[in-house]
């Protein structure tokens, strides 16, 4: 499942980094300006994207399994993708869809707040373990 989140964002990064070279295309001289909408839309996608990698590395390696697991992966997809989407539609042509952007940035938080649960009881399982100290422990 850890596959689908990084498979997210690699293919968003590919289709946020298109969309700049459209953007730029279309910014050129003499070209039409751009809704302010398109632009914050573009780079909060890409920072959603870059997450989305780290966050399916993430869940991977903390061990989140069941709906813990179901709902950190599906949960950080759904957001990563309609929350610029909802920035899109909301500014450009439907407003009231504007709202639900908070589902969408609450869909990101529970997701991260399970990433970070997991991480948290990775650690305090790895306390309670005796062992050598690597280097590159924190």
């Amino acid at each position: 499942m850890s596959r689908v989140l990084k498979a997210s964002g690699f293919v968003a990064l590919t289709v946020q980094m298109l969309w700049g070279l459209a953007q730029v295309g279309l910014r050129m001289p003499g070209g039409p300006s751009l809704p302010g909408a398109t632009v914050g839309a573009h780079a909060h996608f890409g920072v959603l994207s870059i997450l989305a990698v780290v966050t399916g590395y993430a869940v991977a390696d903390v061990g989140l399994t069941g709906w813990m697991r179901s709902v950190a992966v599906w949960g950080f997809v759904a957001g990563q993708w309609l929350l610029p989407a909802t920035i899109i539609v909301g500014e450009l042509a439907f407003p009231p869809l504007m709202v639900t952007a908070f589902l969408w940035g609450a869909l990101l938080a529970v997701s991260m707040a399970l990433v970070a649960w997991g991480v948290i009881s990775q650690e305090a399982a790895a306390a309670g373990r005796t062992g050598g100290v690597a280097p590159a422990d924190d």
